[in-house]
């Protein structure tokens, strides 16, 4: 009996269960780090939206917009993602800041 086939309280499961349970774990971590990153993203984008409203800059920058998502979709290539996510995910998140940077506008 090797170490993976026990639970915390020494009873035996199956070794496909306990892998499954290992990358649930991993991806509880990844979804963990993505939370944190995009907090992490958020507070620039705030100061962002603070430096575009003190100079009276628009909230969108369209220019910019599409060259990030251009240059994810390409990241996403690399790494063996759907760029189409990945184009879809970029923009739901860039709507967001927006929506931010509109509000950081009003006051």
């Amino acid at each position: 009996m090797d170490d993976q086939s026990l639970e915390d309280d020494g009873q035996r499961i199956d070794p496909p269960l306990a892998h499954l349970r290992d990358l649930r774990d991993s991806i509880d971590n990844i979804d963990a780090a993505l939370v944190h990153l995009l907090a992490e993203r958020f507070k620039c984008t705030r100061q962002v939206g603070e430096l575009k409203a003190a100079h009276r800059l628009p909230p969108a920058d369209p220019v910019r917009e599409a060259a990030q998502i251009e240059r994810l979709q390409a990241l996403a290539t690399q790494a063996k993602l759907d760029p189409e996510f990945a184009k879809k995910f970029l923009r739901f998140v860039i709507e967001e800041v927006i929506r931010h940077h509109e509000r950081a506008a009003r006051g």
